[in-house]
């Protein structure tokens, strides 16, 4: 017999509602949040990983969410996929040339409502280039925890070209295709305490 019942996992699930106007000025938590990635690798299987050194904040205004603001900085040189040769390979040249272009940084330069979720857009710079995306958030609910802190939740995420910032390299395969797909889905799960 289980000690779960579909209910009791439901409710695991549910988002939790300490307020419900979520509007204010906020830090992202990076012990509690995650920026991740994956791509297609030698066409056959999925290569994840993500960044361990990054700060943002936010300032939401729920009322007028077109006043809102997004700030992203990811230290690039933090890239981590579990393997230590393919991430020197990532900080290279070839590929992010970490030495010479040290963040990758998102600021955003629109934002709505749709429902529940937040659509996010803004400027993406890697490696000199800078490109619009939008990505849509799901909030996970928001929460009091033990310290006296309100934390807020959201995940999202969007898939872009990288070859649209410069991160061209690749290598063909005998069996025909390349080793690095292009398209490189883009992974947030975001924890965020708001600012006393």
């Amino acid at each position: 017999m289980s000690f779960f019942n579909r209910k009791s996992a439901e409710q695991f699930d549910a988002p939790t509602a300490a307020v419900e106007d979520i509007s204010g000025d906020y830090t992202i938590d990076p012990t509690h949040s995650r920026i991740g990635f994956s791509t297609r690798h030698a066409m056959v299987t999925t290569v994840r990983g993500h960044f361990t050194d990054f700060a943002g904040t936010a300032s939401i205004d729920a009322a007028n969410p077109s006043a809102s603001k997004v700030e992203l900085t990811i230290q690039t040189s933090s890239i981590d996929t579990g393997v230590a040769d393919r991430d020197g390979h990532l900080r290279s040249a070839d590929f992010f040339d970490a030495d010479n272009n040290k963040e990758i940084t998102f600021s955003s330069t629109n934002v709505e409502r749709d429902g529940d979720d937040w659509v996010i857009t803004g400027d993406l710079s890697i490696k000199g280039e800078t490109k619009p995306v939008t990505v849509t958030f799901e909030p996970t609910g928001s929460a009091q925890d033990p310290f006296g802190n309100l934390r807020i939740g959201f995940e999202g995420g969007t898939a872009i070209n990288r070859k649209d910032w410069g991160l061209t390299w690749n290598a063909a395969l005998e069996t025909g295709g390349v080793l690095v797909s292009e398209k490189v889905k883009l992974e947030f799960d975001v924890s965020a305490i708001r600012n006393a």
